[in-house]
């Protein structure tokens, strides 16, 4: 502000008695006059602040003159010769800086539809059981992914499930969570959910507490209200009312339990249908204020720090893209699956127990490993599906669905069953590794609880164990060759990056491609190596070629109308397994049949038309 004056006294020689600064000073001037001057000046224009005399301190050193500062409110000095005419006073940095407002990037609305998934807000459904929270969560992610059953004297959701939400044109990470019940004893299954919903909610942001409106308000609601405000005093929730389709408004059944759930002392509730759709306009007016301020918060600070970043000169590396990959983790009841998740989570975020048939619903968690998004789907026990219908049932279809979503299968094995029945699998887990070949999946066995066997008492029983169970199921599988296992120990963490190596590397082998010229130089090689008893009787292979990865399919093209035997096809995929170290996956070939080409024109049969001379029917002009 100062700066701007100091301008327009320079610009204004001549009036209000600054024109001391557009003429030459001499030496003879006389600095009392000039201090009066200065000072009659500054005494008229009382609104600029006293401590201004510092600040024109500063432009004085800047005009190079000799400012002599006193007591007084203005300042007096002696300039000794020099010309201030067509000196240019530039406005310092520091007094800009601090006037000017820095603008923010975003600004309101905020499309939520281009942001990133990882920089979206969290909000997670709380309530007590058997209130609705799976119903809304599959509402949501406009899926039927969470398990939905009406159970009253049982829990259906046991585990913390995450997914994309989608609500108009709103975009955010919803969780669906257990049903809590406060009183629980300790170290039971309602407990220990408890503990991880805690753990969990610790890490959002925003929370739905719902409650069933026709029930009224339970006293247990109240009791999650009080746990709430101790686990989480930094989350305001959003009260719903859910399974209001059957209420109306105008017999004030609905009036009287909007008022009654105000004793939770969260503000006013919504009222909704999570199984119809009622009122999720009313929830979008409710949420989108809340998230469009928090993501403005958000996306402000990751552009602040990138550039500031950016000015430091680190410019971020541009690494390749990678697909991500589906990893079904399956087996059968009780085999630590839930414990093979959480220790390659390194972290808590599925229960586990000693108790059989714990996981119900399919738990779906991403995780990064060396620079790769990995998807983790933490199964139900494979069980043969019953006849009566119940969660079990429903528990075994989501697995079987989740097995033919996944890039990768991951068959585990207890290592304690094996070792007791001297045999590798049983009829159950032959199923599921059938199964995953003939959908073409990429198969690795993890045989867990490798931590029962050891001690001097059982060396001889864990040699045997890492011996056998290979060749069996190579005996029991042969469709594929190679297949990797792994033995390992979930409960002690030992063996999980050995797991990791092994699925990325199947997948690997999963997604190759390999050119043209190298596998027909592949196939001449092949052909000749092996002995044939007939050679009229060998194949003849115009060319090989690849058409589809994932998994790798092949196409032999034949002349003639020969067809490959099915002994040909098995000779052709294990010589490919082992030269291109394609062990763990299964591999397809298709043959097709290309027609001999058309007689050459030399071969034709001649028919015999000869085509004679034409003579013009002009007719001769007469003499």
């Amino acid at each position: 502000m100062f700066h701007s004056w100091v301008r327009a006294v320079l610009a204004r020689k001549s009036s209000l008695g600054f024109g001391l600064f557009g003429r030459s000073i001499s030496s003879s001037t006389n600095p009392v006059n000039l201090c009066k001057s200065f000072n009659f000046t500054l005494n008229n224009y009382s609104h600029i602040r006293a401590s201004a005399a510092g600040s024109l301190y500063q432009v004085g050193s800047s005009l190079k003159c000799n400012l002599l500062p006193e007591v007084t409110r203005g300042f007096c000095g002696a300039v000794q010769n020099q010309t201030l005419d067509d000196t240019h006073v530039e406005p310092e940095p520091d007094g800009v800086v601090e006037d000017q407002k820095v603008k923010p990037l975003y600004e309101k609305p905020v499309d939520f539809t281009k942001i990133d998934i990882n920089l979206l807000p969290t909000v997670m459904i709380i309530g007590r059981p058997n209130v609705g929270k799976s119903a809304l969560f599959n509402r949501l992610i406009r899926r039927r992914e969470a398990l939905v059953y009406n159970t009253p004297d049982d829990h259906v959701t046991r585990d913390i499930r995450e997914g994309l939400a989608k609500l108009g044109d709103l975009r955010f990470k919803v969780l669906d969570s257990a049903g809590l019940e406060t009183e629980a004893t300790s170290g039971s299954i309602l407990d220990r959910t408890a503990g991880m919903t805690a753990n969990v909610l610790a890490k959002t942001q925003f929370a739905i507490f719902m409650i069933d409106v026709r029930s009224g308000l339970h006293p247990l609601d109240l009791e999650v209200g009080k746990w709430l405000r101790k686990h989480a005093p930094q989350i305001k929730p959003i009260v719903v009312m859910n399974k209001c389709e059957s209420l109306h408004n105008g017999t004030g059944s609905l009036a009287g339990a909007a008022a009654e759930s105000l004793m939770l002392g969260f503000g006013d509730p919504i009222a909704i249908s999570a199984e119809t759709g009622l009122g999720m306009t009313e929830l979008y007016e409710a949420l989108r204020p809340s998230l469009e301020d928090y993501m403005l918060r958000v996306l402000n600070d990751s552009c602040t720090q990138d550039n500031s970043s950016t000015q430091d000169g680190v410019s971020p590396e541009d690494d390749e893209s990678k697909l991500p990959l589906q990893l079904a983790i399956v087996g059968r009841p009780n085999v630590g699956k839930s414990t093979l998740l959480n220790a390659l989570l390194q972290e808590d975020r599925v229960l586990v127990g000693p108790e059989a048939g714990l996981t119900r619903d399919s738990v779906r968690v991403h995780f990064e490993y060396q620079g790769r998004t990995v998807y983790l789907v933490d199964t139900a026990g494979w069980l043969q599906r019953e006849k009566e219908k119940g969660p079990a049932s429903l528990s075994v279809m989501q697995s079987r669905k989740n097995l033919m979503r996944a890039h990768v299968v991951a068959l585990v094995l207890n290592a304690e069953e094996v070792a007791n029945a001297r045999r590798s699998m049983t009829h159950a887990e032959v199923v599921i590794a059938r199964r995953a070949v003939e959908e073409g999946r990429g198969l690795v066995v993890i045989v867990n609880k490798m931590d029962l066997l050891s001690g001097r008492q059982n060396s001889a029983l864990y040699k045997r164990v890492k011996e056998a169970v290979p060749q069996e199921i190579q005996t029991v599988i042969p469709q594929v060759t190679g297949i990797p296992v792994v033995f390992t120990s979930a409960l002690e963490g030992r063996g999980r990056i050995a797991v990791m190596h092994q699925v990325i590397d199947t997948y690997q082998k999963w997604c190759l491609r390999l050119p043209t010229s190298r596998l027909n130089r592949w196939l001449r090689k092949v052909m000749g190596r092996h002995s044939w008893k007939d050679q009229s009787a060998q194949p003849k292979i115009k060319y090989f070629t690849q058409v589809k990865v994932r998994p790798p399919t092949f196409v032999a093209f034949l002349s003639g109308k020969k067809t490959l035997s099915d002994a040909e096809l098995r000779f052709l995929t294990k010589s490919l397994k082992e030269d291109f170290d394609l062990g763990g996956i299964p591999i397809r070939i298709t043959q097709r049949s290309v027609p001999r080409k058309c007689c050459s024109s030399s071969s034709r049969q001649n028919t015999g038309l000869k085509v004679g001379r034409t003579f013009s029917d002009k007719r001769t002009v007469p003499v």
